[in-house]
C-alpha cells in the first residue's frame, strides 16, 4: 500500500517501544506499546534509496561506455570491456532487487506520534 500525507491509517499489530529518559539527572528507563487499531493520519511520508557500492556505479559507467562507444572500439578492447561489465553484473542485479525502503511519521488520535515506522505496519483507516 501506498501512504501519503494526510492518509489516515490503522496500526496493523501490537508495537512496543523500550527506551530511557534522563530526568532531574538520573536515568529512567521507559516502556510504551500501541495497541494494534491504534488510528492516525500520516504527516510525513520517507523513500529511502538504496545505497549503490562502488562496483554497481562502476557497472553503470562502463555500461554506458560500451553502449556508447562498443561498436567504435577495437575487437581486443571492447572483449575486456565487456568482460569486465559482465564481471559486475551480479552486483548490478543485487542492487537492482533491492526495494526502496518507505518509512512514515503518523500523529495517533491520542496524541503519539511515532516517526521512522515501516509502511508495512500500517492500513488505510
Amino acid at each position: 500500500m501506498t501512504l501519503n500525507e494526510g492518509l489516515r491509517v490503522r496500526l496493523t499489530e501490537d508495537l512496543t517501544l523500550t527506551g530511557s529518559v534522563t530526568a532531574a539527572g538520573e536515568a529512567v528507563a521507559g516502556f510504551l506499546a500501541l495497541a494494534s487499531g491504534a488510528v492516525g493520519t500520516v504527516e510525513r511520508v520517507d523513500e529511502h534509496q538504496p545505497q549503490s557500492g562502488e562496483d554497481v556505479r562502476e557497472y553503470e559507467r562502463l555500461k554506458s561506455l560500451l553502449d556508447s562507444f562498443g561498436h567504435q572500439m577495437p575487437e581486443g578492447s571492447r572483449k575486456q570491456l565487456e568482460e569486465k561489465v559482465a564481471s559486475l553484473e551480479p552486483a548490478w542485479i543485487a542492487f537492482q532487487e533491492q526495494k526502496v525502503r518507505v518509512t512514515v511519521r503518523v500523529r495517533f488520535d491520542n496524541g503519539f506520534v511515532l516517526d521512522g515506522a515501516h509502511e508495512e505496519l500500517f492500513t488505510s483507516a
